[in-house]
């Protein structure tokens, strides 16, 4: 498949080198073509980069691993059209850390991020997911034992499918991926980004995930 990763940041380098493993053809988008990082990424693994706008036009479907604040200007040099009619898989995080440590969430009107994303892209195919973890744990659930769980969401059943099944290659299995329903689900999820850097101090790793006991 074709993968678009948009952020050059620990969090998309380290999802788009998971997917350059599994055989997947990535492009690392950023807002410069001669991004280093970009760059550095792609003579490591092999995959491609670009701007964001390249990356999101090779991508048959998209990852944002922008910053929250950022993500609908990123989205945007991206380019609409680019976007259209393709799954877009939201693993960003509104968070300002402009008063310092620990920072704030920053919720959009819209309710969340990811809410905004589809506000601002109505033909795009909208699926939270991921966020709430280690970009680590992310791609490598086994590093945390036992159950624990990711949580999707999305207004395009379809697109969670899609999604779920990108999860599964990294090794979620069926009774870890947690399918929240519509995107509105986003408002509860994104917060758990806080609890996770309060969690995350008190217990010193990020080796660790949330899990819903019944």
């Amino acid at each position: 498949m074709k993968i678009a990763v948009l952020g050059t940041g620990e969090v998309g380098r380290t999802l788009g080198r998971k997917l350059v493993s599994l055989g997947h053809e990535v492009t690392l988008g950023s807002r410069t073509a001669d991004n280093p990082a970009a760059t550095g990424w792609a003579a490591e693994t092999g995959g491609a980069c670009g701007t964001f706008a390249d990356a999101a036009a090779a991508g048959e479907v998209i990852v944002n691993a922008t910053g929250g604040l950022v993500s609908v200007a990123a989205l945007t040099a991206a380019g609409a059209a680019n976007l259209a009619g393709k799954v877009l898989i939201d693993v960003s995080n509104p968070l300002d850390f402009s008063g310092g440590f620990p920072p704030k969430l920053v919720v959009p009107p819209a309710g969340s991020c990811a809410e905004e994303i589809q506000q601002a892209f109505p033909e795009a195919r909208v699926v939270k997911a991921l966020q709430s973890m280690n970009n680590a744990v992310m791609v490598d659930p086994a590093r945390v034992p036992g159950h624990h769980n990711v949580f999707i969401c999305g207004d395009d059943p379809s697109a969670r499918e899609v999604t779920a099944d990108l999860l599964r290659t990294f090794g979620w299995r069926d009774d870890q991926i947690l399918d929240l329903g519509p995107l509105s689900a986003a408002r509860g999820t994104e917060p758990l980004v806080l609890l996770w850097i309060s969690v995350s101090n008190t217990v010193g790793t990020a080796d660790f995930n949330f899990a819903i006991a019944h």
